[in-house]
């Protein structure tokens, strides 16, 4: 593992492909990222909880421990966002990857300006909380029994605490703040990930599909066919 000179964002890449990580490495540092890369995955991890970098590019097939168990373990132990990196073309890849905690995915082969994009689209969405300006400490989302404190990027649920993804809490308060409105995928996607996501409506339904989960009956959020969703307020 090697680093680069110190910048104000960190991205650690975890990938046993030297020419794919130096490739990687070269475009991010020319953005102004300050890169670190280790070519196991349990390397990786143990550089993930000593650094804290910004963000983690993570390969799925890596000597040691695969990423999928990485950000299994990175999730249990924080919100670092996660970018899988993988040569799989697989939707079930990708749906289990989502489901366990990664903000995005990109398969190999990739274009690097595809990755510095959805890098900074995942950081801008990390640092600004939910994507629509910075919020008060203090701003609290009621609807029934569920609670959102924007500022703390906290859930509770009849004062139980909910844990949360950045991704699924971002676009829980998108649908929240427009309860009632029908959103489509595509202003889901554009308005929490800051970009087109390739067409692939699967990361949205994923990620719903985890809220309903979570929160069960305290949020109703209904599927409107064949264009999207939205959020009943309560009775």
């Amino acid at each position: 593992m090697t680093d680069a000179a110190t910048d104000t964002e960190h991205i650690l890449i975890i990938e046993d492909e030297a020419n794919i990580a130096s490739f990687a490495r070269m475009y991010l540092e020319a953005e102004g990222f300050r890169v670190s890369v280790a070519d196991r995955g349990d390397t990786g991890l143990a550089v993930a909880r000593d650094e804290h970098p910004s963000l983690v590019v993570v390969d799925l097939m890596l000597p040691g421990i695969d990423g999928f168990e990485i950000t299994r373990q990175l999730r249990s132990a924080g919100r670092t966002p996660i970018i899988m990196l993988t040569a799989r073309d697989d939707p079930i890849d990708k749906v289990v990857g989502l489901e366990i905690g990664a903000d995005d995915y990109i398969t190999k082969p990739f274009n690097p300006r595809e990755l510095v994009a959805r890098i900074r689209a995942v950081l801008r969405r990390s640092d600004t909380g939910h994507g629509n300006g910075d919020a008060p400490d203090d701003t609290v989302i009621t609807l029934g029994a569920l609670q959102i404190a924007l500022g703390g990027r906290e859930v509770t649920v009849a004062d139980t605490s909910v844990a949360l993804t950045p991704k699924e809490f971002d676009l829980l308060v998108l649908l929240v703040e427009n309860r009632g409105i029908v959103l489509t995928r595509e202003q889901l996607l554009e308005r929490v990930w800051g970009y087109t996501f390739l067409g692939d409506s699967r990361t949205i339904d994923v990620h719903i599909r985890q809220l309903r989960r979570k929160l069960g009956d305290a949020c109703q959020i209904e599927t409107v066919w064949g264009t999207g969703y939205k959020v009943v307020a309560p009775r």
